[in-house]
């Protein structure tokens, strides 16, 4: 069980397809219209890879190989104990059609879209690397994104 003060651990996937980055809103019920990268919890016992392979397929129905990280960002809610580490990983498609509709079984993703750069940077997005990290050259070393509060 996790401590009430100990950051979660989330682990997730920057995945490009025909120059367009994968972007999900975890928000169910339009509660918010902001967008991230697809990925999810880490679970006890199971690797990042493992679990970020888990929460893609849950996620987006796509099965997806695993690269390097490319960026740790970290956020919390000054309201409340709520902090998070998210660790991104370069992901590539091996398996389903990431054209297909698909429908989330934990009911979490509603939405999921492909977006240019330009078209991510006219919406709400988290964090505030995205397009830097999708888009721009591959850096040597993870990127770290301070610190930011949440957004809803």
């Amino acid at each position: 069980m996790r401590h009430p003060l100990s950051p979660r651990l989330s682990a997730r996937a920057i995945i490009l397809h025909r120059r367009r980055l994968l972007i999900v809103n975890a928000w169910p019920g339009g509660v918010s219209d902001l967008w991230c990268a697809p990925g999810g919890g880490v679970e006890r016992g199971a690797s990042l890879h493992a679990n970020l392979a888990r929460e893609i397929h849950e996620e987006t129905g796509l099965s997806i190989s695993i690269g390097a990280p490319c960026l740790i960002n970290e956020f919390h809610d000054p309201g409340s104990d709520f902090h998070q580490v998210d660790i991104y990983f370069r992901a590539a498609i091996t398996g389903g059609d990431p054209d297909a509709a698909w429908t989330d079984p934990e009911g979490i993703v509603e939405n999921r879209r492909w977006v240019t750069e330009a078209e991510l940077r006219a919406l709400r997005f988290k964090p505030d690397s995205l397009p830097q990290v999708a888009f721009g050259p591959p850096a040597g070393a993870p990127l770290y994104d301070p610190l930011e509060p949440i957004l809803r």
